[in-house]
């Protein structure tokens, strides 16, 4: 599935990436289908989700505390159990 999950990275690192200042987002819990345009960076603050790719039965699982980079295209179903509250940011769309 080619999504990336650093658990627990440290205040150096999210410092450096300027995580705090990222636009915010959160969801209530159950199941969601998202279709990412771009890739996104995101710092999840609160908690829990799988992540099932379309057409597939195998899902990637994280959590507060975790930075993960979800790829360009990816069409998926979150499966929130307990309430997500995240920051994130998207990679500026790539002209041709």
């Amino acid at each position: 599935m080619n999504i990336v999950i650093e658990h627990n990275p440290s205040s150096i690192k999210l410092a450096e990436l300027g995580v705090m200042s990222w636009p915010k987002w959160s969801c209530q819990p159950g199941k969601y289908a998202l279709v990412f345009e771009e890739r996104e960076t995101c710092y999840l603050l609160k908690g829990k989700v799988k992540v099932y790719q379309k057409g597939s039965s195998e899902f990637v699982e994280f959590s507060a505390g975790d930075l993960v980079i979800i790829p360009k295209g990816l069409s998926c179903t979150w499966d929130v159990s307990l309430f997500i509250d995240k920051h994130y940011k998207f990679d500026p769309p790539t002209s041709l």
